[in-house]
């Protein structure tokens, strides 16, 4: 932690110049590998109606096969992560960059396992998210280390201060892509990336 905070001023200049920043390291390996062995536990509990969500792509490379692509509201049923995203540094420095606490709104993890799909170009504030407030900062953990062979985030740098762009409900294309230039992100087990969805 900086002596004003958790980010230091040229992350908060990075933050509001391209709607990200990037912390390296922010979680010790100790800690991942106890976010590491949650996850396979969520990964693997039973599809169960009424508690956490399992969704699925068909497989590229199996017919008719089901491929986990994430899986959401599993907070209430598991203390670890419960305590990583609403008690813990996540949250805290989440409120830093808003300037005010800071609430949950919705947690996923997101599985890219072989033969899955991927994620086209989307702001995730195109998910409906504006009904609901006015203001999204999106907290990445990387579980896994990620490179350009296996999927790593690709991010557009500047593009929150378009507002929303293009339609909700439906990924980014055509005109809307125009002077959107895509850097790769590769990232390794414990880096987190903080998303600025949109600037209204």
């Amino acid at each position: 932690m900086t002596e004003n905070g958790y980010f230091t001023v040229d992350e908060i200049a990075a933050f509001a110049r391209d709607g990200y920043v990037v912390v390296r390291g922010l979680l010790a390996a100790a800690a991942m590998a106890d976010i590491a062995a949650w996850t396979e536990d969520i990964q693997a509990r039973p599809e169960t109606p009424g508690k956490w969500m399992k969704y699925f792509d068909e497989s590229l490379t199996e017919p008719g096969a089901r491929i986990l692509n994430r899986v959401e509201n599993f907070f209430p049923y598991h203390d670890g992560f419960d305590e990583l995203m609403r008690r813990g540094e996540l949250p805290a420095r989440v409120a830093e960059l808003f300037g005010e606490a800071a609430v949950l709104f919705k947690e996923k993890i997101n599985f890219k396992l072989p033969g899955g799909g991927g994620f086209e170009p989307h702001q995730d504030v195109q998910a409906g998210w504006d009904r609901y407030a006015g203001l999204h900062t999106t907290a990445l953990v990387s579980v896994d280390a990620t490179t350009i062979e296996n999927g790593c985030l690709e991010v557009a740098a500047g593009q929150h201060k378009r507002g929303i762009i293009g339609d909700s409900w439906r990924p980014m294309e055509g005109d809307e892509l125009d002077g959107v230039q895509f850097h790769t992100l590769p990232t390794e087990p414990g880096y987190a990336v903080f998303f600025d969805s949109f600037t209204p």
